[in-house]
């Protein structure tokens, strides 16, 4: 028996979503059609609103309805400092930890040549235009500790050299309520090249 066009079809579209493959897609089109219609047109309706009304903000790259985000509308944040992301998920472990009070630019993505991934993909020009902007002073570069993070805040760092800017990386280290004997040696490597006097 053959499987219908449009069965293939949606089981194919499942397939773009990260971590889904052949057996995932299938079973998750099966449930959709066999138990739960409504959830299947509000996911139908939720993405196709998505796709017509979400944007990037003009000023930080993050996703948002219109041109300028609230987070880069509001007066209660520090414009002078600006925190550097890979994605939009990375910005809101920042604002869930309450530790930072400054506005952001998400890059939407790291440096990556081997996956085709360079300047111009993660909006470099962007934020070099922001970071020329004279209201900002410090750049806190706040990618993740893989090669490709690293990579893309070395490259970063070195863009802004020389453009009176004060360039800074979030540290890395032990984590909170962390046991050494738990901790991989990279890590407790690394926190104690970057110790600091108390």
């Amino acid at each position: 028996m053959k499987t219908p066009t449009s069965l293939e079809d949606l089981i194919d579209a499942l397939r773009c979503l990260p971590g889904v493959g052949p057996r995932s897609a299938q079973r998750m089109a099966y449930h959709l059609l066999q138990r739960d219609h409504e959830g299947a047109r509000r996911l139908a309706s939720s993405l196709d609103y998505a796709l017509q009304h979400i944007r990037h903000c003009e000023k930080c790259n993050n996703f948002t309805e219109e041109v300028i985000c609230e987070l880069c509308l509001s007066q209660r944040r520090d414009a002078a400092l600006l925190c550097v992301v890979e994605m939009p998920a990375d910005l809101l472990m920042m604002e869930q930890a309450h530790c930072y009070k400054g506005l952001y630019f998400v890059l939407m993505g790291r440096l990556s040549p081997l996956d085709g991934i360079g300047p111009k993909e993660i909006h470099l020009d962007r934020l070099l235009r922001r970071t020329q902007d004279g209201v900002v002073r410090e750049v806190m570069l706040a990618t993740n500790f893989t090669v490709e993070g690293e990579a893309t805040a070395h490259y970063i760092s070195e863009l802004l050299h020389n453009k009176d800017l004060k360039v800074t990386r979030i540290a890395r280290g032990l984590p909170v309520g962390g046991e050494l004997e738990h901790v991989d040696s990279g890590t407790l490597a690394q926190a104690v090249i970057e110790r600091r006097e108390i």
